[in-house]
């Protein structure tokens, strides 16, 4: 077959959405399971407390009730596994019940299990719980880490200026569209688990060992999953609960949250604090980093719960050149729900400390904070080494003069000076960023016959299009069209192992999997094999891809109300090799939506324990209409960490646009002698900062 191009590069539609349009999903609360039992939870109203009693016998003798478990029913059951990429002091707790304490508001204390939702609900009315409250215990100490390079002790002592920022980041809900669900069918001696999860291989696994389970049993399937943003990365207590529940009882059991649920007790992110010094010379040269990381940990631990404290320390200082640095990251459990990655990871929190220590500097000295990040950001393409490692580099310089010749960054300062010079406050803001795609390994199996192939993955997709983009990368490689190739994922009986869609991994390692297997296939029909020719790999990626870019934003800020209004957003984004431009696209608006959200609405509030925004009411969203235009800008350098020379952008948007949109507003009322604003920037915050600039300094 002849093409007159390749598809790789070309933005062909996805292939999901007609499936999807006419309803044909099959999400989790979809699967059909006659005679399911409904499953629904007592949850703790108390932070900390002796658990005195719980009585259930009133819930059992309701009527469709057929079981109501406490932790006492289930036995001794096993641990799940954290990431150790902090060393963790020792092991912690994984509670499927409360036993003899509860820890935070919204654990589970009992479950239910009826013939119907509304009787599994009228039943956990019935069951009767004392609690002895207890005053929450101070926050533990963890996990920590620390970095060095260079003498930052005598950098600082030279240096002409010293500026120092701190960054609160509000703790965020991640609210995918689809709920936490789970639906469980006890069939001929195994398990099959419908899960809606970005790692169905480690859930299977997972469930295996703690409830001791042969894994040969259990079959986990994620075949559309409406979102996740790394809040379904890891296997909940409810869902091990579920598992159970259909294991022992030998009944199909399904449990979907509700919201509520999911701001009680489905992980959290963000929520960090980092401070920072950066020493300057006096041409605006940095010459050193001091920096600390305070990262919040919930009263169990999912399996990536230590990603964000790592993330947050070890890229600093991102795209800049400083040669002396000191870097700490520590990690605090506390009576809270449980905290773990959300788009970005840690991402977002160093780009936000280097960004605003970049403005400080560019204050400090007089210098355009475009001109100070010139002279301080990576010109070299190839390896760098940062304080925690090598990592692969680029000319971030280049990259910064192409997006503001681009986006005619003169323009947007000249526009702001205008409004200015008419009385309104207006900023520009910078967000140059860095975004590391995930480490280690994947895995596909391609099987070519009869001029058609099948691709099964062994990673995952929640509405990335990855059946699209993965169908582009073996069209090309087979010299196929993409509507000659059938995609599977998402089922642990059916597609090879993998680790799952976490950290932008999908495409630079997990398409770089299929690649190889499809490369395989080509040599060895070459040797003359005959079809069916089937090529398994497990595909290990030589180093961390990572991507880069810029976001530019513009803001006005009332100056009576402090009602802010992004007027306009820009950004240039480099993933590597684009398997396909729309899909990248996508991928960018929704996590710049995403870090809008962050930047200006969003944020999880507690009081004694006691969750404050636990609903939509009082947690904001952001809507269409929140959204300025954004004007999208590509480049495209080849990673050379892995086979395809593709590099993550699914969490771009969350990385740089909160940075670039603090920056803004910080600039907007820089006239007014503002220097510190913590995110959310709602029109209560920013009028607050603008009254307490105008008062008269006290004498």
């Amino acid at each position: 077959m002849t093409r007159s191009a390749p598809y790789t590069g070309q933005a062909l539609p996805r292939r999901e959405d007609p499936r999807l349009l006419r309803g044909e999903g099959q999400y989790t609360g979809d699967i059909h399971l006659p005679g399911a039992l409904h499953l629904a939870f007592l949850r703790s109203s108390h932070a900390s407390g002796q658990l005195v009693a719980c009585d259930t016998s009133v819930a059992r003798a309701m009527p469709g009730v057929a079981a109501v478990l406490t932790a006492a029913d289930l036995g001794a059951l096993g641990g799940l596994e954290v990431n150790p990429v902090l060393p963790l002091d020792h092991a912690t707790p994984y509670p499927i019940l409360a036993g003899d304490t509860v820890s935070a508001v919204g654990q589970p204390i009992a479950a239910v299990l009826a013939e119907t939702p509304g009787q599994a609900l009228d039943a956990v009315e019935e069951i009767w719980a004392e609690i002895d409250e207890t005053p929450s215990p101070p926050s533990e100490l963890l996990a920590m880490q620390h970095w060095q390079s260079g003498d930052p002790a005598a950098e600082f002592a030279r240096a002409a200026q010293v500026v120092t920022v701190r960054v609160a980041h509000p703790r965020l809900a991640p609210s995918p569209m689809e709920p936490r669900a789970i639906a469980i069918l006890p069939e001929g001696g195994g398990l099959t688990v419908w899960l809606s999860t970005q790692t169905p291989h480690r859930a299977r696994a997972d469930l295996a060992r703690i409830l001791s389970l042969d894994p040969e049993h259990l079959r986990v399937i994620a075949r559309d999953v409406g979102g996740a943003f790394g809040m379904k990365a890891s296997l909940y207590p409810e869902e091990v609960l579920a598992v159970w529940a259909a294991h022992h009882l030998g009944r199909p059991v399904r449990w979907t949250a509700t919201r509520s649920e999911e701001f009680l007790s489905a992980t959290h992110g963000r929520g960090l604090t980092s401070e920072g010094q950066l020493a300057i010379d006096g041409d605006g040269r940095f010459l050193a980093l001091k920096a600390r990381v305070e990262a919040p940990l919930g009263h169990w631990l999912p399996n990536s719960a230590l990603i964000p404290a790592w993330n947050a320390a070890r890229i600093l200082p991102g795209p800049y050149d400083i040669a002396a640095t000191d870097l700490g990251t520590s990690a605090r459990r506390a009576h809270t729900a449980p905290t773990g990655i959300y788009r970005g990871a840690g991402r977002p929190e160093a780009c936000a400390l280097m960004e605003r220590l970049a403005d400080a500097a560019a204050r400090a000295t007089g210098l355009d904070p475009a001109e100070i990040r010139r002279r301080n950001l990576n010109r070299l393409n190839g390896p760098r080494d940062l304080p925690a490692g090598r990592v692969e580099g680029a000319d971030y310089a280049t990259a910064l003069d192409r997006f503001l010749t681009l986006a005619d960054y003169p323009a947007w300062c000249a526009q702001r000076d205008a409004r200015r010079a008419d009385g309104a406050l207006a900023g520009v803001g910078l967000g140059f960023y860095v975004e590391p795609s995930g480490k280690g390994w994947e895995s596909a199996r391609v099987t070519l016959e009869a001029g058609r192939a099948t691709v099964e993955f062994g990673g995952s997709s929640q509405g990335h299009g990855r059946e699209t983009a993965l169908a582009q990368i073996a069209a090309d490689a087979l010299e196929l069209s993409p509507s000659d190739i059938t995609v599977l994922h998402g089922d642990t009986a059916t597609c090879p192992a993998g680790i799952g869609a976490l950290a932008s991994r999908s495409t630079p390692i997990g398409a770089s999997a299929v690649l190889e297997a499809c490369r395989e296939i080509i040599r060895r029909r070459g040797a003359g094999e005959s079809e069916p020719i089937t090529a398994d790999t497990v595909y290990t990626a030589p180093g961390e891809a990572w991507g880069h870019g810029c976001y530019l934003a513009a803001i006005e800020i009332d100056r009576d109300t402090g009602a802010p209004q992004l007027t306009h957003m820009a950004c240039l984004d480099d993933a590597g090799r684009l398997i396909n431009p729309m899909l990248a696209e996508g991928q960018v608006m929704g996590g710049f939506a995403q870090g809008l959200g962050e930047a200006m609405l969003e944020a999880l509030h507690f009081d004694e324990g006691q969750l404050l925004t636990g609903s939509f009411m009082d947690y904001a969203m952001p809507r269409a209409d929140d959204l300025p235009s954004l004007t999208i800008l590509k480049t495209e350098t080849l990673a050379t960490t892995n086979a395809l020379g593709a590099k993550g952008i699914g969490e771009a948007g969350t990385i740089g646009a909160p940075a670039a949109i603090l920056n803004a507003a910080l600039d907007a009322l820089a006239p007014l002698g503002v220097t510190d604003l913590q995110m959310p920037l709602t029109s209560l915050s920013l009028w607050q900062a603008i009254t307490d600039a105008s008062k008269e300094p006290q004498t």
